[in-house]
């Protein structure tokens, strides 16, 4: 599957916009990611095994609940990242 990396999280993936992973479910899609890019999954998934609140997941354009979202070979995931600060 294809996953776009924001900006903040490129530094984990070697400033590549676009990677592969594979799984089942998007906790399966993470575990992936981050055996290929440590650390990656601690900046988006809490110690509860929830996405964190400035973290949001979108499958094939459509917002990811949780992480037992079912994914599929041709699936495509955005990770955005919100912006804060003041």
């Amino acid at each position: 599957m294809k996953i776009y990396v924001p900006g903040p999280l490129r530094s984990y993936t070697a400033n590549r916009a676009e990677v592969s992973a594979q799984g089942a479910t998007l906790a399966d899609l993470l575990g992936d990611l981050d055996r290929q890019f440590p650390g990656m999954r601690f900046r988006m998934i809490n110690e509860q095994d929830g996405i964190r609140e400035h973290i949001k997941l979108f499958v094939n354009g459509e917002l990811a609940p949780d992480l037992s979202t079912p994914l599929s070979a041709p699936d495509e995931i955005h990770i955005i990242c919100a912006l804060s600060g003041g």
